[in-house]
């Protein structure tokens, strides 16, 4: 069981002068912003959402702490109920989410990946623009190392950004610049004695092992400095990379809410640009949360059609989802993303599943905006008939089939894991 905190102290004088430079390049934030931030009670998440309370507070809004519990130690549902206590002393509000987690392989990865999966569905059903994350110059540091090990290219070693899109929010990460030694000094002021997760020491896991081969747990060191300027230089070449490959998609590429691109081949060009443009084309196409390789991308550019990375290219410039790599259906629930593209919004009557329209679209009208290829990769509402027990197509929101009216109180939002370009 985690240690009784010391009494909550008001800290927020000296500390909003530390978050308010942090925070302004990843702006603008509006007036009242919902911030919703993620905190496992360990030094640095705490020092995320007791820094960004104050810093929402001073500005009307509204700060709201995910606490996940992965469920991989005994002792976690526990400690996630320590720590919504803390906040809530402090006057932040906090929401448990458990995972339920199975030990076994890459259970780091799992527990990372379930994470952030449940701070994004909890950020769009409370509506909150952003999801802050804890990660400092140290955390950073390792990515490099992991990714540079890795054989990662330069976009690959500018390691993690300080914001991106999530699909229903951005992501941020405000403490990036800061080392972990501050961070501890935080939370000690205000009275806390955090979680230590014993996975960040275990030798069996990479970043453990470089962690300890730094030797530097304050992140104040030369190895880490070096490190973390090494990580901004590469960071600085991949934002104008981002922006050149933001005007090449704007001469070049129509994107489609449902799930295809028109592309103008001749003006994409296969330059280096080109390649960029293309693999965040094919990871949002595809749904998935990495683009292909470097060297996959250029073959598919030189031949000017064929399949990568869950899509499918076209002589005539049409990116599509490769039919054969797209999901089985699911149950229609609420913030479930299927296919790693399409999100359900609003809550819907049991009994409905989410698949691909598939052969039934050559029975349904087809509007000139859409290709024929595309209609039976297109989202559909399915039901199963309760006299027969078969499949029966219920909706296509694409097509207004059968009605536009007919919803079922529900909106699917284009939300690939992926950003074109990114």
């Amino acid at each position: 069981m985690p240690d009784a905190p010391r009494p909550a102290r008001d800290f927020g004088a000296c500390m909003a002068p530390l978050m308010a430079p942090l925070m302004a390049p990843l702006g603008p934030f509006g007036p009242t912003p919902f911030i919703l931030a993620g905190v496992s009670g360990g030094p640095h998440s705490l020092a995320l959402a007791l820094l960004l309370a104050r810093w929402c507070a001073a500005r009307g809004g509204r700060l709201l702490a995910g606490i996940v519990d992965h469920g991989l130690r005994a002792e976690s549902a526990a400690e996630a109920k320590a720590v919504a206590g803390w906040l809530a002393a402090r006057g932040i509000e906090a929401r448990i989410l458990p995972l339920g987690l199975a030990p076994g392989p890459a259970a780091q990865a799992r527990a990372r990946e379930g994470r952030l999966a449940a701070l994004l569905r909890l950020a769009a059903a409370e509506g909150a623009g952003w999801v802050a994350l804890g990660q400092h110059r140290a955390d950073q540091a390792e990515t490099l190392l992991l990714r540079g090990l890795a054989g990662s290219g330069a976009a690959g070693l500018a390691g993690m950004p300080a914001a991106r899109s999530a699909g229903a929010a951005l992501l941020i990460r405000p403490l990036l610049g800061l080392a972990p030694a501050r961070l501890e000094a935080v939370v000690a002021e205000a009275g806390l004695a955090p979680l230590r997760d014993p996975s960040n020491a275990d030798p069996r896991f990479t970043r453990a092992r470089l962690r300890a081969a730094l030797g530097d747990a304050a992140g104040q060191g030369p190895a880490v400095a070096a490190l973390d300027q090494a990580a901004r230089a590469f960071a600085a070449r991949r934002e104008r990379r981002q922006q050149q490959v933001a005007v090449r998609l704007a001469e070049a590429a129509s994107l489609s809410e449902w799930g295809f691109a028109r592309l103008d081949l001749a003006a994409l060009g296969r330059d280096g640009v080109a390649v960029a443009a293309l693999g965040g084309l094919l990871r949002t196409i595809g749904g998935a949360a990495y683009a292909p390789g470097e060297a996959a991308i250029r073959r598919l550019l030189a031949q000017g059609a064929g399949t990568l990375g869950g899509a499918r290219l076209t002589r005539q410039g049409l990116l599509l989802r490769e039919a054969a790599a797209m999901d089985l259906a699911v149950p229609v629930a609420e913030g479930v993303l299927w296919d790693g593209r399409f999100r359900v919004e609003g809550a819907a009557p049991p009994g409905l599943w989410l698949g691909a329209l598939g052969a039934a679209a050559s029975g349904l009208p087809r509007p000139l905006w859409l290709p024929a290829a595309v209609a039976g990769t297109l989202p559909a509402v399915w039901r199963i008939d309760a006299a027969s027990r078969d499949t029966v197509l219920a909706a296509v929101p694409a097509l207004s089939y059968p009605a536009a009216e007919t919803s079922f109180g529900i909106r699917l939002r284009f939300a690939p894991l992926g950003g074109a370009g990114g």
